[in-house]
């Protein structure tokens, strides 16, 4: 008889072989604080516009070269559940506001580890929560108050320029000017009259070769394809766009045809031709000169496009589709038949064009009713280009937030340190032991400036006091560091003009508390067996398909 050896008691007993399960202070929770810890102390040194790059190789081998905290956690695939929590909070950033994610991690690792230290002081983890909950109510109380500068007008490129340069200085310092340039007039060029700004309407294209001088802005769409047939240039052209390849038609159903003799072979080829050039005829009618496949453009209609002058531009994705028939005002036709006028598209010019090596064709529209505008990246390398593209990104998600809420705080650290000043102000009209919770919450945000002294080389240490010294004064809330002077100096940031999104800040505060009550909270980590063999990695969704 096989003996069996009864189980430890506990929740060991309940689960599988193989599982794990981790309970109490040091076990649970000074165990998730410093693996966020380090995760945080990994993305602090690639904040502001003097973070370093991280290298990063993923799982398939690609290599990424990167300051953007975004990418670096996308790639990395972080396995630890608690890290895992603060890169969901710093998803969620990205989705709401589409920058500041690195705020959100660096914020959060420095809550966690203000709470290490109220936990060794013998603070329970509920006090420590509800604290920190009490200290960002009254942080978002104040943040209104901080606003420094409003713009009204966001058709104004001039105005518009002004608040976006921060937000591209932060990913490519000494570029920002001419990248702030390229992306204002982008945006402004496509705003609608009604309705809301829509991100995907700004395309970013990237062609290897030249410098970043070259980057222009192209009002309409731009493709690295060459054209099907001869023709090559078309102005001032009606465009109609098909998601099916433009070839002989394929019957819905299977059909044998009996032919007896030869003329009947003859007859029945022909008759197959000279339907598909009726097809193209009726197309060429409508007055279009452009036609764009979503598959392939067989030899025979080509030959028939040529003959009638039309040019033939194919795409393979549905997503460009969709993407030029917007941008063109054209709609999509499933099969070939013949369109009305209400279904043909305009494009002002529709060209090929040679940039460095690489052929491309432009849909150029000049008028105002232009609804997409592509920015075209020239660079030497492709991780300089998708760097540029990162940047750019940023700065598009900052324009489309501006046109929901044009409020700006100061930047540079100053708004921190206000927030810092006046929460331990606060922090002293506490009775409870809540009162820790609130003064390490402000201690907390002294990491930002401390984190842009430190990536700049200065000393962190004679920062934070210069600063708490200009904002114990009474003009000093907009006092922030000094990134361009060779010594630790201060700076007014509205005369600088380096202006932070109040959205940006406003959620990721929110996001950064939320993660760290939400890790705090934890008592007990219970792991499963993992089932079968290492699970298969999910495939990342791309950029076209959200």
């Amino acid at each position: 008889m096989a003996l069996s050896v009864p189980k430890a008691p506990g929740v060991s007993q309940m689960l599988k072989d193989g599982a794990r399960m981790y309970s109490g202070l040091e076990e649970a929770v000074y165990r998730n604080i410093s693996a966020c810890k380090e995760f945080a102390q990994t993305l602090r040194s690639a904040y502001g516009p003097n973070g370093m790059n991280k290298m990063i190789i993923n799982h398939i081998e690609k290599q990424f070269v990167t300051s953007d905290a975004g990418t670096i956690m996308r790639e990395l695939d972080v396995e630890h559940p608690a890290a895992k929590l603060i890169v969901m909070a710093s998803q969620m950033q990205d989705a709401e506001v589409g920058d500041g994610t690195n705020f959100v991690v660096v914020f959060a690792g420095a809550l966690l580890e203000a709470a290490e230290e109220l936990l060794r002081l013998g603070i329970t983890t509920a006090e420590i929560a509800d604290g920190y909950e009490k200290a960002l109510n009254k942080a978002l109380e104040i943040l209104p108050h901080l606003v420094c500068h409003k713009v009204e007008d966001y058709r104004d490129v001039s105005k518009v320029k002004e608040v976006l340069r921060t937000a591209i200085m932060s990913k490519q310092y000494g570029q920002e000017d001419f990248l702030n340039d390229l992306v204002s007039k982008a945006c402004v060029s496509i705003l609608p009259d009604e309705g809301t700004f829509n991100v995907d309407n700004i395309r970013i294209c990237k062609i290897l070769g030249s410098g970043l001088a070259k980057s222009e802005v192209v009002r309409g769409m731009v493709f690295k394809r060459f054209v099907e047939g001869d023709i090559t240039f078309a102005e001032k052209a009606k465009v109609v766009i098909f998601s099916c390849p433009v070839d002989i038609i394929q019957t819905e159903t299977k059909g044998t045809v009996l032919i007896k003799s030869a003329d009947e072979l003859l007859n029945f080829s022909s008759g197959e031709e000279s339907l598909l050039e009726a097809q193209i005829k009726a197309i060429a009618d409508t007055g279009v000169k452009v036609v764009v496949a979503g598959g392939k453009v067989g030899d025979m209609a080509l030959h028939y496009l040529n003959k009638y002058n039309l040019m033939a531009v194919r795409l393979n994705s549905k997503f460009d589709l969709r993407r030029l028939s917007r941008a063109v005002n054209a709609t999509v036709l499933p099969r070939i038949t013949t369109p009305s006028q209400e279904e043909l598209g305009y494009c002002d010019k529709v060209c090929i064009e040679e940039l460095g090596d690489t052929t491309i064709v432009a849909f150029r529209n000049e008028g105002k009713d232009s609804r997409i505008a592509t920015i075209v990246i020239r660079g030497a390398t492709d991780n300089f280009m998708d760097d540029i593209e990162r940047a750019l990104d940023d700065a598009v998600n900052n324009f489309k937030c501006l046109t929901r809420d044009g409020r700006y705080l100061p930047g540079a650290g100053a708004t921190e340190i206000e927030l810092a000043t006046q929460l331990a102000a606060y922090a002293d009209t506490l009775p409870g032991l809540d009162q820790y919770a609130v003064r390490k919450f402000a201690n907390a945000l002294e990491v930002f400036p401390k984190a842009l002294a430190e990536n700049t080389g200065t000393n962190a240490t004679e920062i934070v006091n210069q600063l708490y010294l200009a904002h114990n004064g009474e003009k000093g809330k907009n006092i922030g560091y000094d990134i361009e002077a060779e010594t630790a100096a201060t700076v007014d940031a509205v005369e600088a003009k380096i202006f932070d999104l109040y959205q940006a800040k406003f959620w990721g505060l929110k996001y950064a508390v939320g993660a760290a009550a939400t890790i705090l909270k934890v008592d007990q980590i219970i792991m499963a067996k993992r089932a079968g063999g290492p699970k298969p990695r999910q495939a990342a969704g791309s950029d076209d398909e959200s």
